[in-house]
């Protein structure tokens, strides 16, 4: 068990440190994102192609997951644009409203009831987003970026979930990440028309941040969220992630030393999204004790 958490917990840092890398590589958003997938999926193919893991699915389905990859491409696109737009810390802040859009747009979406406490603890996190964006100007553009990636991101986790119970983690991600890097490449020259690079090819530089960003972020850090889900409930690991945001916006401090750029503002409205995080988690921890005394009557 403790080993689990371990591994949990090292998979949420990985996930973390991915807005550490988006600062390191210069390339325009866009391609950044592209040679990630090109690199990860051409990795999850070989591995689980010679470990045995890749299952067959219906032609149906993986044109639904590639959907759903173009999404999660274009949440990752807009993720490193607010990050080359403002900072790692406002993008990572405004990464925190998932929660907030999930409790909107999944009701919609699926027709269930709206769970009210969810979004009034979404609008916590929205009012703290206001904040910074109301007095530090200078980051409206990798905020509204900020925001678009969390709408895309809640989108890709309720579309999602109608195939985690019928096909294995590794097959489902593995066409996913094909998916968004097929339907990426066709947009992508639409998209460097709007938004020209200043170059093209990596540096060697480049190279080595990506490979760190496939392999260790990408690859690793889902084999290791995979043998903790074995060990762990899904709460459990749900529930962890979380502290993603939390996790880079340190690291952003440690390298970057953002803190010392950072005003009062953005101070007072991570304090109140994290507060509204707070709430959530001990809220989960609540449900979840009730859960497992009703399955221990």
């Amino acid at each position: 068990m403790k080993k689990a958490f371990l591994y949990l917990h090292i998979s949420v840092f990985l996930a973390g440190f991915t807005g550490i890398l988006g600062k390191l590589i210069h390339l325009n958003e866009g391609l950044l994102v592209w040679y990630r997938l090109l690199i990860t999926s051409a990795t999850m193919w070989i591995l689980f192609s010679l470990t045995k893991k890749l299952q067959r699915i219906a032609t149906r389905d993986i044109l639904k997951l590639a959907g759903i990859g173009f999404l999660a491409a274009l949440h990752w696109v807009a993720f490193y644009g607010a990050i080359n737009y403002a900072n790692v810390s406002v993008a990572l802040v405004c990464f925190s409203a998932v929660g907030f859009f999930t409790a909107l747009v999944e009701p919609l979406l699926l027709r269930t009831k709206i769970k009210w406490v969810e979004v009034l603890l979404g609008l916590m996190v929205i009012g703290g987003i206001y904040i910074i964006f109301h007095f530090d100007a200078q980051y409206k553009t990798g905020i509204i970026l900020g925001l678009i990636c969390a709408l895309l991101m809640a989108f890709v986790m309720i579309f999602i979930r109608q195939f985690v119970q019928r096909i294995n983690s590794e097959t489902l991600l593995t066409y996913q990440l094909s998916g968004g890097f097929l339907t990426l490449t066709a947009f992508l020259p639409l998209y460097l028309n709007w938004f020209p690079a200043s170059y093209y090819f990596p540096t060697a530089n480049d190279w080595m941040w990506l490979l760190v960003l496939a392999w260790f972020c990408s690859v690793l850090a889902f084999q290791l969220s995979a043998k903790a889900l074995k060990r762990l409930s899904a709460f459990t690991v749900n529930l962890t992630f979380n502290l993603e945001p939390v996790y880079g916006i340190i690291l952003a401090f440690v390298v970057f030393k953002e803190n010392e750029l950072l005003s009062k503002w953005f101070f007072l409205g991570f304090a109140i999204i994290a507060v509204s995080l707070i709430i959530h988690i001990i809220m989960l921890l609540k449900t979840e004790k009730k859960l497992t005394q009703h399955a221990t009557e």
